[in-house]
């Protein structure tokens, strides 16, 4: 009665039995259908720097819309169920789509040691575990670490991403992913800085595929 839950998205109270997001922004929400449509929109974005299977992004970003108010609550509010809610959306979608059918392991990209204390949990981790339990998938969130931390800013540059976040992760472990195919998990793709710097950590590991899935794309 109090402490009514309301939508993450416009703050409305929700109706009985309507999760995390009211009907009428859900039906608002930009999303992408790119794992649908065949569409190479995100592997494009780090094209000829690292080779991934596949890659979709559930939702488009965009500056003061829905899905920034949603990432936000989620990164800085403490509202972890928005991560829950779509890793379970994607994950069944991806589901049915036969690319992704084949995952072994879904890795989340980390955060450094002094933010994950400060926030409490990283962001993706939700996100990744609803998608490993759809997909029958491990989920490994030791086999990455970021040795550095970087501020987040998303509407820099590559070149100036890249010369902040390159470098910044290593492998913990690898010999148990050799031959795997690993989804790489992450909140929003905008330069593909930390995307790539991940990648290039994980291909190190022999014979694994690589394929990549976030909650957003920035337009």
């Amino acid at each position: 009665m109090f402490f009514p839950k309301v939508c993450e998205a416009c703050n409305t109270v929700l109706e009985d039995n309507t999760l995390v997001i009211c009907i009428n922004c859900r039906h608002q929400l930009p999303v992408t259908n790119f794992h649908f449509d065949n569409s190479e929109a995100v592997k494009k974005i780090v094209y000829g720097r690292v080779k991934l299977e596949n890659a979709t992004a559930l939702l488009h970003f965009s500056k003061k819309g829905i899905v920034q108010q949603l990432l936000h609550n989620l990164k800085y509010r403490g509202h972890k169920e928005i991560g829950g809610f779509l890793g379970k959306w994607l994950g069944r979608e991806l589901s049915t789509v036969e690319a992704y059918q084949q995952i072994d392991v879904v890795v989340p990209v980390p955060l450094y040691k002094t933010k994950l204390r400060q926030r409490g949990y990283n962001q993706v981790e939700q996100f990744g575990k609803e998608i490993a339990q759809v997909l029958n998938a491990e989920y490994n969130d030791k086999v990455l670490i970021k040795t550095k931390n970087t501020k987040t800013k998303v509407f820099e540059g590559r070149l100036q991403r890249w010369n902040d976040d390159g470098a910044v992760f290593s492998l913990s472990e690898n010999k148990s992913l050799n031959g795997k195919h690993i989804l790489l998990v992450d909140d929003i793709i905008t330069t593909g800085a930390t995307v790539e710097a991940c990648a290039i950590e994980l291909l190190k590991i022999d014979n694994i595929k690589l394929s990549l899935a976030t909650m957003a794309i920035a337009n």
